[in-house]
């Protein structure tokens, strides 16, 4: 059934009427080890078994329809997958009432339905890998703090783009031995800085601001007309922190705790508008899936929508699709 769940028109006709077990609550409620495969062309799977000499049995088909039908002998058992997931969804909604309160609560129990994942991959994407990169690479650099993470699949993915890449540890930066000279593109990545004790990205912050050396390496980088910058996840905590989106803004963007009062863990998706960004102009027009994971993922935005460069909206403007209630509905600038 938690199969099923995943989608708004996805069912499954079952009949376990060749397993030898005579009791319906014995086979459904077993703990015994199996295998349940799912296959395009069911007959290959199975002359690919019975060459093996295995035995498999087939015990349904999936069905585009809200329901679940289990048979066995005589007995033939009817499920709504809709209702039913509801009552699996219940324990959650209860927990989220206390944690985050009835309102919010409420608002992803009534909506998680209702953002179905939709996908639309670039044109040019073909699913393989691409092949390193040859000829002369840009260098870029990797920054750090102690808890952050994920920088080791940031510095993959950026050697894969053609790029030339360093590790720089905070550590680097305060004591000189490292000052970004020659850097072109530097990438702050997530995680929880300093565990976050003083609030997201705040102590790699103030490791900038109050550190002489760390701070003119920095402001020296952005000084340049040659450099670019990402910051994901805590690395956007940290640029936001730093002043470094609408520097010219006189009024500042914040992040601030998510609407609902605690940290979300979901996979959700964005949609990248038309742009002319170095990284994501070749994405313009795509929904792509992501995880979100964050306590303070709220964009808050003080000036009108048009003051900004929002480069990808996620899927849905309510929650729980936008986990954190940023202005509108922004996930990525």
């Amino acid at each position: 059934m938690e199969m099923c769940f995943a989608d708004n028109n996805l069912g499954a006709l079952v009949d376990l009427s060749a397993l030898s077990e005579k009791d319906l609550i014995k086979i459904l409620f077993a703990e015994n080890s199996g295998v349940l495969i799912q296959a395009h062309e069911d007959s290959n799977v199975e002359t690919a078994f019975a060459k093996a000499n295995i035995e498999a049995i087939k015990i349904g088909t999936v069905s585009e329809s809200d329901a679940l039908s289990i048979a066995h002998g005589t007995t033939t058992e009817h499920f709504t997958i809709s209702e039913m997931r509801d009552v699996w969804y219940k324990t959650s909604h209860l927990l989220d009432c206390k944690q985050s309160g009835t309102q919010k609560a409420d608002a992803r129990f009534e909506n998680y339905k209702n953002q179905p994942l939709e996908f639309t991959f670039p044109k040019q994407f073909t699913g393989q890998l691409p092949a390193p990169k040859e000829g002369t690479r840009i260098k870029a650099a990797i920054l750090r703090e102690k808890g952050s993470n994920s920088e080791r699949e940031m510095a993959n993915a950026m050697f894969m783009a053609g790029f030339d890449v360093k590790d720089v540890h905070m550590t680097d930066l305060i004591s000189g031995r490292e000052t970004l000279e020659g850097i072109q593109f530097i990438a702050a990545v997530g995680g929880f800085s300093n565990s976050d004790v003083l609030g997201s990205a705040k102590g790699w912050a103030g490791a900038f601001l109050y550190n002489e050396k760390a701070n003119k390496a920095l402001k020296d980088f952005f000084a340049r007309p040659d450099t670019l910058s990402l910051g994901v996840c805590n690395g956007c905590q940290l640029f936001i922190e730093l002043g470094l989106i609408n520097p010219n803004h006189e009024e500042k963007p914040k992040m601030l705790h998510n609407d609902s009062g605690k940290f979300e863990c979901t996979f959700t998706s964005v949609e990248i508008a038309e742009n002319d960004s170095v990284m994501l102009s070749s994405l313009s027009g795509s929904k792509l899936g992501i995880w979100a994971a964050h306590g303070e993922g709220k964009f808050d935005l003080p000036y009108s929508k048009e003051k900004y460069n929002i480069v990808g909206t996620y899927g849905y403007d309510k929650y729980p699709a936008n986990p954190n209630g940023s202005g509108y509905n922004t996930a990525i600038m």
